[in-house]
């Protein structure tokens, strides 16, 4: 049974009808045509579908889309924009942390969800936040340098007012 549910997903509101018990990876993807995140295991494993909750990583593929009504989603198309990427997906070019890149949608927003909650992470902190990300290439040395590139860059983003509001506010 579908219900009618509003949805804000990268600062738009969305009213969809669709069954609520649906996962947001589905929304996301099929009625919202966001494909930033992606679909890995369907088990809320390996993180290619996180996105933020609330600025928070979470595991859309998991998550029954009635679940983020009246909270705030954002994916990876989020972040930035076309004048300005986010400090992580900035990080993630700079250190070309990427192979085939199925994983960066996941790895960049558990960087993001991190840097929300804490600008200063350490490596370990960091290493410790991706460690349920998977990356089957074996690119986790140039992935770790990015999060790490992605600490320096967003606290000069904060200082300078651009970075992601979420990550200034918090």
């Amino acid at each position: 049974m579908t219900q009618t549910l509003t949805l804000t997903v990268d600062q738009k509101t969305h009213e969809l009808s669709v069954s609520p018990n649906i996962p947001l990876l589905n929304v996301l993807r099929n009625d919202l045509a966001l494909n930033g995140p992606r679909y890995g295991c369907g088990l809320g494993e390996c993180g290619a579908c996180s996105v933020l909750v609330d600025g928070m990583a979470a595991r859309a593929c998991i998550i029954p889309v009635a679940s983020v009504v009246g909270r705030e989603v954002t994916t990876l198309e989020g972040l930035g924009n076309d004048e300005q990427l986010d400090p992580v997906q900035q990080a993630f070019i700079d250190c070309q942390a990427a192979q085939c890149g199925y994983c960066l949608n996941g790895m960049i927003m558990t960087v993001r969800a991190v840097l929300n909650r804490q600008p200063d992470a350490t490596a370990a902190q960091l290493r410790a936040a991706l460690e349920y990300n998977l990356c089957r290439c074996g690119t986790h040395v140039e992935i770790l340098a990015a999060a790490q590139r992605a600490v320096i860059l967003n606290a000069i983003a904060i200082k300078k007012g651009v970075a992601d509001e979420s990550a200034s506010a918090q």
